[in-house]
């Protein structure tokens, strides 16, 4: 397996793999990828693919948000999304992406990287709930033990605050969960 950033070419490839791996909200996810990747190229975030035999099997992107902290905005990143083709699941491709990138965002000047997610998967990460560190989440809809931070080197103790999406997220309707039956 190779990872590597993620370059033009792979568009096709990792709305492929965010298509597969979301299921019915594969879609919506794909869609939310490819309006992020704008950021990423003007340098506000990361982007890494895994390969295996040529084919793009994992990706994952970090992308710019805000805290809005008491004593300015902070640029912080936001973990979103990770995935993986179901055949390639459970091999360690996605937490070799995630790993690989916070490594590469503790070298930078990223203070905190915040996610929505399964407890269970992302604490081996160093992630913990935003709550219980100060943070506020973004929107009522995030459960709250969904709504994750792992600080980083360029963290300081002043860094709390609310999470603040960048606006993709809001267009694509891709925060917390929505109550089908409400």
């Amino acid at each position: 397996m190779e990872l590597r950033e993620e370059r033009p070419d792979d568009a096709g490839a990792v709305r492929h793999v965010h298509l597969r791996a979301f299921g019915d909200h594969g879609g919506v996810v794909a869609d939310l990828v490819d309006t992020l990747r704008h950021g990423i190229r003007s340098g506000e975030g990361l982007a890494l693919v895994a390969e295996a035999a040529g084919q793009v099997v994992g990706h994952v992107m970090f992308t710019r948000c805000l805290l809005d902290a008491p004593r300015r905005l902070v640029d912080v990143q936001v973990l979103s999304p990770l995935g993986v083709l179901p055949g390639h699941q459970r091999q360690g491709i996605g937490s070799t992406l995630v790993r690989t990138g916070l490594a590469a965002l503790a070298e930078g000047e990223s203070p905190l990287v915040f996610l929505e997610g399964d407890p269970g998967y992302y604490t081996r990460f160093g992630f913990a709930p935003g709550a219980e560190l100060g943070f506020r989440k973004p929107s009522l809809r995030i459960p709250d033990a969904a709504f994750q931070v792992i600080r980083l080197p360029a963290y300081e103790p002043w860094m709390t605050g609310t999470l603040v999406y960048s606006e993709p997220f809001w267009r694509h309707d891709a925060v917390g969960l929505r109550d089908a039956n409400a």
